[in-house]
């Protein structure tokens, strides 16, 4: 990131909701990154952020070996904003107090302000009360000196604390997550006009900056990226083709686990709309023959994964002369992969990136989107003219169709899935409502039931079907179709797709501080 624009740096003390943080920030147009807090000084140093948000987290500020913010942090000046654990350490730090054992709060919680307070400006008034997400169990029992309680809540009598002179605040609820309705303006408030930043991170200037960077890094050198069919290798191959033209070549590894024609699209978009040089390598045989009598879902993603690296290397070695290796690697990606305690990741997410970059491909990795989220990148996409059915595609993780057939994989199973799926969104664009759902798609149950179909009886696979709505990706609720509409779905599906004879509609949720998705 260049220091061309304001920062807001979060210190992250293990929190599942940390990202959210991130989000809220960069929603009002300002730069923000996430760091451990074992690497927070450092980054005090070397980001100049103009304001530091502590983030919650799940240890107890009572016990001795409990994680810190640096202590030099509270003398450089810098407004402090502390979120639950946060606002503990914080509280802690300077002189306070924190026990445990009092009343917890999980869920929703009213508080009522007592204070004015340039932190409630334009959202919250004195003598009112406010709807809020708690999620504590310790809390603040004595203020650290200079410190005043602004609101609190039944089992949270210091909910609201700051030491206006310098411009630390804490909040014992979390105000980065939906359940708390103008929690996100109070975010803003911290960061705008509390810590004075100007707002000025946008995806043009994102797009302009990434292409001077990619042509600095690469120079005269060759870059191959390899798309999955997905929509962040796609952004980033058209943003490195923007910026390096025909020095980049792209790899598409058709697996044989993507939904119906989604070879095809990426195919024409990227060789028909762009005119990018493509590879399509038809490696269907290879990985569905290694995927077969695998049942388990993790050895199916570490397979994929391997098998797309060793194929992707031998089509690089046939390309020649490359020096750069291109990824679609998104900013959760770069916080996963170090986990609370500053250890590698255990699982990586994405099929291609599965096991690390082997030792024998001699490339430098280019991962221009290694700043940005989902969402962001695809106002990215749309910033570089990719078709806005490509770019609002739902998400569709790399192992695709080899986990939403649960148990062993056949063509037949992967046949019939994709048959049901592709009738399952045709009707959800019939009815207006892609845009609405975050993530839909069917699954093919590992059982079978009998059933009779006419005047025969049948004995053929249940299919399920799931629809989310989300606003971020890491809370999200069932889709409320309504039984009409579900009706239409299964009937197409049993009467146009052989070797289904029952569907169901998953209506599970994804409750706050879910990450995974399958």
């Amino acid at each position: 990131m260049t220091q061309t624009h304001d920062k807001i740096l979060i210190v992250d003390f293990g929190s599942q909701v940390t990202q959210l943080i991130a989000r809220r920030v960069r929603e009002d147009g300002v730069y923000s990154e996430v760091v451990p807090f074992q690497k927070a000084a450092e980054a005090i140093r070397t980001m100049k952020p103009k304001g530091v948000i502590l983030s919650g987290g799940p240890e107890s500020v009572t016990t001795d070996a409990s994680p810190r913010a640096p202590q030099e942090l509270f003398e450089t000046g810098l407004p402090v904003f502390g979120i639950c654990y946060g606002q503990q350490t914080m509280a802690a730090q300077l002189g306070g107090q924190v026990e445990g054992g009092h009343h917890s709060e999980f869920g929703r919680a009213e508080i009522e302000v007592f204070s004015e307070s340039p932190l409630f400006q334009g959202v919250w008034q004195v003598g009112k009360k406010y709807p809020v997400w708690m999620s504590h169990g310790d809390r603040v029992t004595k203020l650290p000196e200079g410190f005043e309680v602004l609101a609190a809540s039944e089992n949270a009598p210091f909910a609201v604390v700051a030491n206006e002179k310098h411009k630390f605040y804490g909040v014992q609820f979390h105000p980065e997550v939906v359940h708390t309705p103008q929690g996100a303006q109070l975010i803003r408030n911290f960061v705008r006009d509390i810590a004075g930043c100007k707002g000025d991170w946008t995806m043009k200037a994102f797009r302009e900056e990434a292409i001077e960077r990619i042509r600095a890094q690469v120079g005269k050198g060759k870059v191959i990226c390899g798309l999955s069919g997905g929509v962040d290798s796609a952004v980033a191959a058209v943003l490195i083709h923007e910026a390096i033209g025909d020095q980049l070549t792209c790899v598409f590894v058709d697996h044989g686990l993507l939904r119906a024609s989604e070879a095809e699209q990426v195919v024409s978009l990227f060789r028909d709309h762009y005119n990018i040089p493509l590879v399509h390598v038809q490696a269907q045989d290879l990985f569905i023959g290694a995927l077969e009598g695998v049942s388990d879902p993790e050895v199916k993603r570490k397979t994929i994964g391997k098998l797309f690296i060793d194929v992707f290397d031998e089509e690089a070695k046939k390309i020649g002369g490359a020096d750069f290796l291109a990824q679609g690697t998104l900013y959760p990606d770069v916080i996963e992969s170090v986990s609370f305690t500053g250890g590698p990741s255990v699982t990586i997410k994405s099929h291609h990136n599965v096991g690390g970059l082997p030792e024998r491909m001699k490339m430098k990795l280019v991962e221009p989107l290694r700043e940005l989220f989902k969402d962001e990148v695809r106002v990215l996409g749309r910033e570089l003219g990719l078709p806005d059915a490509f770019v609002g595609r739902h998400p569709f993780p790399g192992p695709g169709l080899a986990i939403r057939v649960p148990g062993t994989i056949t063509r037949e199973k992967l046949d019939i899935l994709r048959k049901a799926d592709a009738v399952y969104l045709e009707e959800i664009r019939n009815a207006g409502l892609y845009d609405e759902i975050w993530q839909a798609f069917a699954v093919l149950l590992p059982v079978k039931t009998v059933g009779v179909m006419g005047d025969g009886r049948t004995y053929d696979h249940v299919c399920a079907l799931r629809a989310v709505t989300s606003v971020d990706g890491m809370t999200a609720d069932f889709y409320p179709f309504d039984m009409g509409f579900l009706g239409r779905v299964a009937t197409r599906i049993i009467n146009e797709v052989k070797g289904i004879n029952r569907v169901t509609y998953d209506i599970t949720s994804k409750p706050p501080g879910t990450i995974e998705w399958e």
